[in-house]
């Protein structure tokens, strides 16, 4: 690495649905350079992706976004052969996911096969649940011999908003109960106590929680076995409908983009109003969830594409929590940037808009391995 960990330059490459995100990040968190380059069954197009290596002037260590580290990975690890091989034999865990991460570890470690990589993980920040929160209800041999557990994901943006919101607030993160809301295609809610994850929305997988853009969050699994068993539906068809067809998309029957749903019901779509109260009234019980698991809220968070771009919602969201405390500025909602505060001066809890900024904690978490190992 030639040097101490808070002084390399980190490409930050993050796998998503239909393109590969790549941001280059200076020695003092700077944005050198980025590319999203558009990705297909074949994987990104490495010609685009050879062309900004050459364009970019260097890298000196690679952070992947994996959003699944399984039961093995409690922290970010070092990429390696094995490492990678117990990634692959986890990806029927997200399916969606784990694939397109594999590719791109795969992409730079042939493009940059003498730069040092690090695998930072959307599970890792949800180490920390406490059994009363991570277990399921289920048999112990299903537990023991699975390794069954919620495992939750969005860690890198919860992590980073938590602490951004602190930060904004003058706090140290350690000494806040913060409800941080990623809502984005796919959204999930955290507790965050105290600088730690003690609840979360997801669990085993990503489907579970709050209604997301196509994903149906939390379904009572009765439903779904009496649907198997009347629709004739096999495992994959049910997965398919669950992952795809369902969330906003599927309760509003025109789309997942919250935009358009908004747009539908504003022209008198019946589908579509009833589409944003569900997923407002799932919103609104998953926060006061979350503050139940810390005995109470200091303060609450909206990030991700949605939760940064939709006044409306927050103010729908935050209408229903003056019982914990919330009181929204309306001015101040409608006029968000990002990292800015949105509560009322007189509100007890503090509510903030942050930035998802997970390149900045991929980043912090691949200097954090780096720097270790040179100890």
């Amino acid at each position: 690495m030639g040097g101490r960990g808070d002084r390399v330059r980190v490409l930050v490459v993050n796998a998503g649905s239909s393109s590969l995100k790549l941001r280059l990040l200076g020695h003092d968190d700077e944005l050198v350079s980025s590319v999203d380059v558009a990705e297909s069954d074949r994987g990104a197009d490495r010609g685009a992706i050879e062309e900004f290596l050459d364009g970019c002037g260097g890298v000196d260590a690679v952070g992947h976004r994996v959003v699944h580290g399984g039961p093995d990975f409690g922290e970010a690890v070092r990429l390696s052969a094995s490492v990678r091989e117990r990634l692959a034999a986890i990806s029927d865990l997200a399916p969606l996911h784990q694939p397109r991460a594999l590719s791109g570890i795969d992409t730079m470690a042939a493009l940059l096969p003498r730069v040092a990589a690090v695998a930072c993980f959307d599970t890792t920040f949800h180490a920390t649940l406490p059994p009363a929160a991570a277990e399921y209800a289920l048999p112990r041999r299903w537990r023991d011999r699975w390794r069954l557990r919620r495992y939750g994901f969005h860690g890198l943006s919860h992590g980073y908003a938590a602490r951004r919101a602190a930060e904004l607030l003058g706090r140290l993160v350690g000494e806040s109960r913060i409800v941080t809301c990623h809502l984005g295609a796919g959204a999930s809610l955290a507790a965050v106590d105290g600088g730690r994850s003690v609840d979360t929305t997801m669990g085993f997988t990503p489907l579970e929680g709050v209604v997301m853009a196509t994903r149906s969050g939390s379904v009572d699994p009765g439903l779904l076995l009496w649907l198997m068993d009347h629709e004739g539906l096999s495992i994959a068809e049910t997965n398919r409908v669950l992952e795809h067809e369902s969330g906003l998309a599927g309760l509003s029957d025109v789309s997942g983009d919250i935009r358009r749903v908004y747009a539908e019901a504003d022209s008198g779509d019946v589908n579509a109003r009833l589409a944003l109260e569900v997923y407002v009234h799932r919103l609104r019980a998953g926060i006061a969830s979350m503050a139940a698991a810390m005995n109470g809220l200091d303060v609450l968070v909206f990030t991700g594409g949605v939760g940064e771009n939709q006044p409306r919602l927050r103010a729908a969201a935050m209408a229903g929590l003056g019982f914990v405390g919330v009181v929204v500025d309306e001015d101040r909602n409608a006029a968000a940037e990002a990292d800015r505060v949105i509560s009322a001066s007189g509100s007890r809890v503090a509510a903030l808009v942050v930035a998802a900024r997970e390149d900045l904690e991929i980043a912090r978490q691949t200097r954090s391995v780096l720097e270790r190992e040179s100890r």
